[in-house]
């Protein structure tokens, strides 16, 4: 069965589609209001937002697909603002001809992506447009967390002398899509990192007062990320590039397609900024998690102008700016 035109206009197929595919997978109580909007209990405290949307080429990827994307992307964006990440919408675009199949698969991987994050899809919409006019699928995502710290963690925080870490291997997320995209096989199989990371940032939280900021480099990478990093807080950052992980498979394949990994997107990775007192024991804390054992110092904050340094491997130092172009649309 396809999606048609007629799923998209309001009537029986709208409500049956909703019936046998939203509702059934998210199987929220909220859900069953089926008003314009949806009334949840409000927590006292202070209130974080964040909206994305997820277009991203091809739909399922190894590691994971669209909808887990789209429910790690925004969850990730609220826990490193600081908040715990409570409940989404999901707004879905879907081009007539999607087999109702795979949009069943992608919507069952969003509920489980948002089981594990611990939020609730309390609303939705659906509109459907002709053959051509999307490609197969686009994904809008609203997130809302709470925080009864709000102002721990700021940009403004960032002092000299602090350390950059980063919690496991760079430039996973955007080999796998490239892989998938392309037909391009490895001799060993490489997977997206993509996943939700507020379990991991809520227990960093709790154990370690001094760290003072946190970005989730998604595109554009680490570079561009600690580039805007570095010009908002009026400092430098010095990178080291022996230091930042990566694995051998992911370098290799980049070596292999000539691309550098520094602005490549990666979908479960985070930058901290720490003090330098805590940083080693931040980086043992994180290697004792399953999954981030590659955790690392890769850099450290100093006064300046907005630099983002990277001494190299042979000695020399190279000045890394914000990404230009667009040399892999279509990543999230």
């Amino acid at each position: 069965m396809k999606i048609l035109l007629s799923h998209g206009d309001g009537g029986k197929l709208t409500h049956q589609l909703i019936d046998e595919v939203f509702r059934l997978a998210f199987q929220d109580k909220e859900l069953d209001q089926q008003g314009d909007a949806t009334l949840v209990e409000a927590r006292s405290g202070h209130l974080l937002i964040s909206t994305d949307t997820f277009v991203i080429h091809p739909l399922q990827f190894p590691g994971g697909d669209i909808g887990k994307l789209s429910v790690s992307g925004t969850v990730n964006d609220l826990a490193v603002s600081g908040a715990q990440p409570a409940y989404l919408t999901a707004g879905f675009v879907l081009e007539e001809g999607l087999e109702i199949g795979t949009l069943k698969r992608i919507v069952h991987s969003m509920a489980a992506a948002a089981k594990e994050a611990g939020v609730r899809i309390i609303a939705g919409d659906t509109k459907v447009v002709e053959k051509g006019k999307c490609d197969q699928m686009y994904i809008n995502t609203t997130g809302i967390g709470f925080t009864n710290q709000p102002g721990r963690l700021g940009i403004g925080k960032i002092r000299p002398g602090d350390r950059v870490v980063i919690n496991g291997g760079i430039a996973e997320h955007a080999v796998a899509v490239l892989s998938e995209r392309g037909g391009i096989s490895f001799s060993s199989p490489i997977l997206s990192d993509c996943c939700v990371l507020n379990h991991l940032v809520k227990q960093a939280l709790e154990k370690f007062e001094s760290i003072r900021f946190m970005r989730d480099p998604t595109r554009g990478g680490i570079a561009t990320t600690l580039k805007e990093i570095s010009v908002s807080a009026g400092v430098d950052i010095l990178l080291e590039e022996e230091r930042i992980p990566i694995k051998q498979e992911v370098k290799g394949a980049l070596e292999l397609l000539g691309i550098e990994p520094y602005y490549m997107a990666n979908e479960g990775k985070i930058l901290f900024v720490v003090s330098a007192g805590e940083a080693d024991a931040f980086i043992h804390f994180l290697r004792s998690i399953p999954g981030f054992e590659m955790a690392a110092e890769i850099g450290v904050i100093s006064e300046g102008n907005g630099q983002v340094l990277l001494k190299t491997l042979t000695g020399g130092t190279r000045n890394l700016g914000m990404l230009s172009g667009a040399p892999l649309p279509r990543i999230c």
